[in-house]
């Protein structure tokens, strides 16, 4: 089961169900987190995972030899720290905080993600956070809290000061931290961003949301699915307001999407672009644009002035909600699909590590794609798109096909302009096309 209720969004990966720490609620809304708990454990089932859960526990696939830290300093958060920590570890090396998904832990991400490949490659410690049920039932991080998301606060305090620790403990660059993470942690890698922009130099954000969509369970709903449509500028001052007076530089960031995904909408990764781009100082149109990888995941570049790129996304077609994975020991390989939401599809974990900037080599980028022909536009109500397959439909709702975005009601009194652009990819244009 997907959806709690057909005529409702999907349950969000991250809300809280029942405990959490210092916090009150009243029988209403313990009732509702309650409720929400079982369904979101439903959800992450996704498509695509039957006979996940008669597979062997994530303890029995351990590979990955995780160095737990008991004592890393302040922790306001209560989470717990673990380190992949390379055989050659050079010394100021770089560190990747890497954040889990919901009912995920530290071992079942390091196990299945592939970054302690490109670790071991290029040398650099991957610090894995982890939290617990004391603080979400559902094991999420709580990216829609202010308390664990502000500077200072919470989870993103101790996060922060794992990073702290690695530079005392293992000699790392505390100037060269980059963060990471899949869903309610790709939610808490936005928060990190936004909250310490002084402290991460880049992140990558997969399956992810904006920094400052949700401020508690009923806007968490909201902001997963359909996703909250807001101007880049108002995206934009929601991460200046986390900390004020940061005048850069601004970190890189790398959104990650499943062009599927049926728990966090798709419209996700172009509000989190409109966030970022906003954020340097960028407009929302790519300059640049290729298909990479052996599914011809298609990515998106936002350069600066020097032509470096420091937004990119990155569209992965045909997967839903999961970190993309490529099992394999090719060069551009790596992950593994043991448990749930790890997707056989593209190593992200490659290409995050290049656009980390940490992969140390000279290969060439893939080729950027040629200008393309002029995007077909299309005009019809909703009913209409639908039947020609250019939206779909889900509880009554519209929403137009590859870019998730949402159309409004299933009827024939709705009419939107679509264009599609590349073939197969519809996004909403009422006013942008000829």
């Amino acid at each position: 089961m997907s959806h709690a209720l057909p005529s409702r969004p999907a349950p969000p990966e991250a809300p809280p169900p029942g405990a959490r720490r210092g916090g009150r609620w009243s029988r209403t809304v313990r009732h509702l987190a309650a409720t929400v708990a079982l369904a979101t454990g439903a959800a992450l089932a996704g498509p695509g995972t039957a006979g996940a859960s008669a597979a062997a526990p994530p303890e029995a696939r351990a590979t990955a030899a995780l160095q737990r830290v008991a004592s890393f300093g302040a922790n306001p958060g209560g989470l717990n720290m673990y380190v992949y920590r390379p055989a050659a570890l050079p010394a100021n090396a770089p560190v990747v905080v890497a954040l889990h998904g919901c009912t995920q832990s530290a071992q079942v991400y390091s196990d299945n993600a592939g970054l302690n490949t490109f670790a071991d490659r290029h040398g650099f410690l991957v610090v894995y956070a982890e939290t617990t049920t004391v603080n979400n039932a559902n094991k999420c991080f709580n990216w829609f809290q202010p308390g664990d998301t502000r500077r200072g606060q919470g989870e993103a305090a101790s996060i922060r000061q794992m990073i702290a620790h690695a530079a005392t403990a293992y000699g790392t660059d505390p100037g060269r931290a980059r963060v990471t993470g899949l869903s309610a942690g790709g939610a808490m890698t936005s928060a990190m961003l936004a909250a310490y922009p002084d402290v991460f130099a880049a992140g990558a954000v997969v399956a992810g949301i904006p920094y400052g969509c949700a401020v508690d369970v009923v806007s968490a709903f909201g902001c997963m699915s359909p996703g909250a449509d807001r101007a880049p500028a108002a995206w934009a001052q929601a991460v200046r307001d986390a900390h004020p007076g940061f005048a850069g530089p601004w970190p890189r960031v790398a959104i990650w999407h499943g062009d599927n995904d049926a728990t966090v909408a798709p419209r996700n990764a172009d509000e989190l672009r409109d966030q970022w781009t906003a954020v340097h100082g960028l407009g929302q149109t790519p300059d640049r644009t290729s298909t990479i990888g052996p599914n011809s995941t298609r990515r998106s570049e936002y350069p600066a002035a020097d032509g470096r790129s420091v937004v990119e996304v990155y569209r992965v077609p045909g997967i839903g909600h999961g970190t993309p994975v490529d099992p394999g020991s090719g060069a551009e390989q790596c992950g593994a699909t043991g448990t749930q939401h790890f997707i056989d599809s593209i190593c992200s974990g490659h290409w995050i590590t290049r656009f980390f900037g940490l992969d140390g080599t000279t290969v060439p980028e893939p080729p950027v794609d040629p200008p393309t022909e002029p995007a077909t536009c299309w005009t019809a109500n909703n009913y209409e798109h639908v039947r020609a397959g250019r939206a779909t439909t889900t509880g009554g709702q519209v929403y137009a096909k590859g870019s998730g975005q949402h159309l409004g009601l299933y009827n024939t009194f709705v009419t939107h302009t679509l264009k599609e652009s590349p073939a197969g990819h519809y996004v909403l244009a009422d006013s942008s096309c000829p």
